[in-house]
């Protein structure tokens, strides 16, 4: 206790203060330049094969990817046939996953997912 004491006093005497009760005590302000940084989103990548048919890739993007009209499947998969791949759907990673799964499993040919 006494050395406490003793370095108080000298602490005080070399001008430094410490708060009392009195004295209200000042939070750090926050930085006005927060920077918030999205999660990316990622890309599903469909490829061309020489073993599914254009009805079934059809049928599986209308299935599988939500809000695809029937018209915009058959544009990706003509773009598929003709230019040996098309992007399907992009989102977050985890809805991304899920689709991909989904499309492979119902036999379509994929790329892995890249952050788009």
């Amino acid at each position: 206790m006494t050395r406490r004491l003793s370095a108080a006093v000298g602490a005080i005497a070399s001008g430094i203060t410490f708060p009392t009760a009195a004295t209200p005590i000042q939070a750090p302000e926050r930085s006005s330049q927060v920077v918030r940084k999205l999660y990316p989103n990622y890309k599903v990548i469909v490829l061309d094969d020489d073993f599914n048919t254009f009805e079934h890739v059809h049928d599986c993007l209308v299935k599988y990817i939500p809000e695809m009209t029937s018209d915009r499947a058959w544009e990706h998969t003509y773009q598929i046939h003709f230019e040996g791949q098309a992007i399907v759907w992009v989102g977050p990673q985890e809805q991304a996953e899920l689709y991909h799964e989904q499309l492979s499993r119902a036999g379509l040919t994929m790329a892995p997912l890249e952050a788009a």
